[in-house]
């Protein structure tokens, strides 16, 4: 079994979508049919989306985490949340427009 498809509904998908490209991720707007605009980056051979949450719905409380190449450069652009040190390395904890916990290790 291998994971190719990660949605997050987001309240503010433009906030959302400029967090998740400071990791490193590119993305493009979409719109299949009818349905709403979002935006979509394809990492490998998984998919992560970002779409607007519809009304009433609240964001989960998922935790997600991303390995990057450069995170010095990273940690100077955004607000660590939190850091732990797992199998010899720091991981540094983030938190996205929604609230929710990104792990950068």
């Amino acid at each position: 079994m291998k994971l190719n498809l990660l949605v997050l509904r987001c309240e503010n998908i433009e906030a959302s979508r400029k967090f998740y490209e400071q990791l490193g991720l590119i993305f493009v707007k979409e719109k299949h049919g009818k349905g709403v605009e979002h935006y979509s980056s394809c990492l490998e051979s998984l998919v992560f989306e970002i779409y607007p949450l519809a009304k009433g719905e609240s964001p989960c409380n998922s935790r997600l985490g991303f390995s990057i190449q450069s995170i010095r450069s990273l940690i100077s652009k955004i607000d660590i949340h939190s850091q732990y040190e797992f199998n010899g390395k720091i991981n540094y904890v983030v938190v996205d427009p929604d609230g929710r916990k990104v792990e950068i290790s």
